[in-house]
C-alpha cells in the first residue's frame, strides 16, 4: 500500500514534470498570415487631376504611342501602357486619353493612360455579316474619333467595286463620320461610271493621278481625322507616301488578275506635314491595312439603309415590317426603282447586303 506520505512524494514528482514542460506563451510567439482577401478595399480611385491629354496614333502589343495635345509636330513621342484601373476598356488608334507618369518621350520613358475620354465616332467593321458566325461576332474597332472615311477606289487595275464602296458608306453613316470618295489612277479610266452609280448621293470626291497635285484632296483632309480605307491594289500607300513622305509606308504591286498584295499591316495615324503660310491644323490620317472585306454584322438591318439615302425615302410607302428583300411584293422599293427614281444597281446591292446579314450565299 502507498502511504500518504508517498503518495504526496509521487503528486509532487508528477507536478514538477508537467512544470518543466509547461510554458507561457505571449503575442511574439503568435504567427498571423493575412489572407489576400483580407486587404482594406476602397472604391475611391485616384482622379489623376494632373493628368496630360494626348492622342494616341499607334498601337503595337500592348504600348501606345502618343503625342501630348499642343505639342509641336517635331515634339517628341509618349510611349504608354494601360493602368490597372482602366479594367477591360480598349485603347485604339485615335483614342483623346489622359497620360501620367514620365510623358518627356525620352529614351526608355514609360507612361501610363489612366483615362479614355468619351469617343465622339467609332469606325467598326468584322469579318462577316452573319452574326450568328464567330467572325461576325468578332467586332473590331478600326479607328475613334474619325471625321471622315476616305474610300480609297481604282478606276481601273483593279477596276472599281462598288459593292465595298456601298459598305464603306454603310459604316461611315452607321458611325455618323462623313464619306469621301477618292478615285486614284484616273490616267487610266475616266470617273464617269463610278459618279454615275452615285448620282443621287452628290458624293464629294476626288480624282488623283500619279502626277496630279494633291491641293484639292489636302484641303478636304486639313484640321480633320480621316481614315483611308481601300482594297489592297487600289495605289493606297503610294497616296499616303505622296501625304506624308516620311510615313515610307511598303508599296506592293498589283497582280496580273487585278488583286493586290496586302502592303499596310496595322492602322497609325500619320500627322500631314505643315503647309507654307497655313495657320490651321494640318490635319491626320489614319492608314488602314488592305481589307478584303468590311462586315457589317455591328450594322442593324434597319441601319443599313442609311447607307442608301436614295432608297430611304420609298421606304414610305412600304408596308409594316417590310423586309425589302426580293420575295416581297408589297415593297415600294421596287416601284421606286421602276419610275427610275432610283439605280437599279443600288438596290440590287442593298438587297445583296441584306441576304448576307442572314447568310444567304452571294447569288452572283
Amino acid at each position: 500500500m502507498v502511504g500518504d506520505g508517498d503518495r504526496q512524494e509521487l503528486d509532487g514528482r508528477v507536478g514538477a514534470a508537467l512544470a518543466t514542460k509547461r510554458r507561457e506563451y505571449d503575442e511574439d510567439d503568435v504567427r498571423v498570415r493575412p489572407g489576400r482577401s483580407s486587404r482594406p478595399r476602397t472604391r475611391t480611385r485616384p482622379r489623376h487631376a494632373d493628368a496630360e491629354d494626348g492622342f494616341v496614333f499607334a498601337v503595337d502589343r500592348g504600348r501606345y504611342t502618343c503625342v501630348l495635345a499642343g505639342a509641336a509636330p517635331d515634339a517628341p513621342t509618349v510611349t504608354a501602357m494601360r493602368a490597372r484601373e482602366l479594367g477591360r476598356k480598349s485603347v485604339v488608334v485615335g483614342d483623346r486619353v489622359g497620360l501620367v507618369g514620365d510623358t518627356s518621350g525620352a529614351p526608355g520613358a514609360l507612361a501610363r493612360i489612366v483615362r479614355i475620354e468619351p469617343r465622339r465616332s467609332v469606325l467598326r467593321r468584322t469579318a462577316e455579316d452573319d452574326a450568328s458566325t464567330a467572325e461576325g461576332r468578332l467586332e473590331r474597332v478600326v479607328v475613334a474619333n474619325a471625321d471622315q472615311l476616305v474610300i480609297v477606289s481604282a478606276l481601273a487595275d483593279p477596276p472599281p467595286r462598288t459593292g465595298f464602296i456601298d459598305r464603306c458608306l454603310v459604316a461611315a453613316y452607321d458611325a455618323d463620320i462623313e464619306p469621301l470618295l477618292c478615285l486614284t489612277k484616273a490616267d487610266l479610266a475616266g470617273p464617269e461610271a463610278v459618279l454615275d452609280y452615285y448620282t443621287e448621293l452628290e458624293l464629294p470626291y476626288v480624282l488623283i493621278r500619279p502626277d496630279s497635285p494633291l491641293d484639292a484632296l489636302r484641303s478636304l483632309l486639313a484640321g480633320r481625322v480621316s481614315v483611308l480605307v481601300g482594297h489592297s491594289g487600289v495605289g493606297k500607300s503610294t497616296l499616303v507616301n505622296r501625304l506624308v513622305p516620311e510615313a515610307d509606308r511598303a508599296v506592293g504591286t498589283v497582280s496580273a488578275i487585278g488583286r493586290g498584295r496586302h502592303t499596310s499591316t496595322s492602322a497609325v495615324a500619320l500627322r500631314l506635314p505643315v503647309l507654307a503660310d497655313a495657320v490651321d491644323d494640318p490635319g491626320w490620317i489614319v492608314d488602314t491595312p488592305g481589307v478584303r472585306s468590311f462586315g457589317l454584322a455591328h450594322v442593324s438591318a434597319e441601319s443599313l439603309l442609311h447607307g442608301f439615302p436614295d432608297l430611304v425615302e420609298a421606304t414610305v410607302d412600304c408596308p409594316a415590317n417590310c423586309p425589302h428583300t426580293t420575295d416581297e411584293t408589297d415593297c415600294a422599293l421596287d416601284a421606286w426603282v421602276a419610275d427610275g427614281r432610283a439605280d437599279p444597281r443600288r438596290l440590287a446591292s442593298y438587297r445583296r447586303l441584306l441576304a448576307s446579314r442572314a447568310g444567304e450565299p452571294d447569288a452572283r
